[in-house]
């Protein structure tokens, strides 16, 4: 979901005037522009990784960056693009560096029998949904992350992972495809009971 605009400019000018202040070796200005950006890089991460303790890693590296590189910043995106292209960029090398891919031993085998409440049927395809992510190819995963769940535009996208807006619109299309064949497999709907 795209945030409005305006919230978009005024979270932008706030992260400007803490990058200015960073620039300056500010420390304070450091922290509170990790604070704004560690949960939201640390869900990122570990739906790369699918483990907090690497994606801690990179966010700690990603941020070492942010303070020796503050004054290279040219304010050509986002600070939000800056930081996240960074975070991505670090996370690949980290994931090469391990010499794996996503690590995940499958959501499904940590699902849990839920009553039939709302809330729990809310659980269960929250944990399918996750079970199909784990799935798809990272680069896919990786543009739906950025879209959905932190509402950046395809054209953002292409700045933080690096390739043109066809190549994102491209990767979303594949995974919402793959999605759709996965979710129902994963709810257990047999090929006849489909739509």
């Amino acid at each position: 979901m795209k945030r409005p605009t305006h919230i978009n400019h005024s979270r932008n000018a706030r992260d400007l005037a803490l990058l200015e202040r960073i620039k300056a070796h500010d420390r304070t200005a450091f922290k509170e522009l990790y604070f704004v950006y560690h949960s939201r890089l640390a869900r990122f991460l570990t739906r790369i990784t699918s483990r907090y303790d690497v994606a801690e890693e990179i966010i700690n590296d990603t941020f070492w960056i942010v303070w020796d590189r503050a004054k290279d910043f040219r304010n050509a995106s986002q600070v939000s693009t800056w930081i996240m292209g960074i975070a991505y960029r670090r996370g690949l090398k980290t994931l090469r560096k391990l010499n794996s891919g996503p690590i995940s031993e499958g959501p499904l085998d940590e699902m849990m029998t839920l009553d039939e409440d709302e809330p729990a049927k809310r659980a269960e395809v929250e944990q399918w949904l996750e079970a199909a992510l784990a799935r798809l190819p990272l680069e896919q995963r990786v543009v739906l992350e950025l879209a959905y769940h932190l509402g950046h535009s395809c054209e953002e996208i292409a700045v933080i992972v690096d390739c043109p807006v066809n190549t994102v619109k491209t990767r979303m299309h594949y995974a919402r495809v793959k999605l759709k064949r996965l979710l129902p497999q994963l709810a257990g709907v047999s090929e006849e009971e489909r739509p």
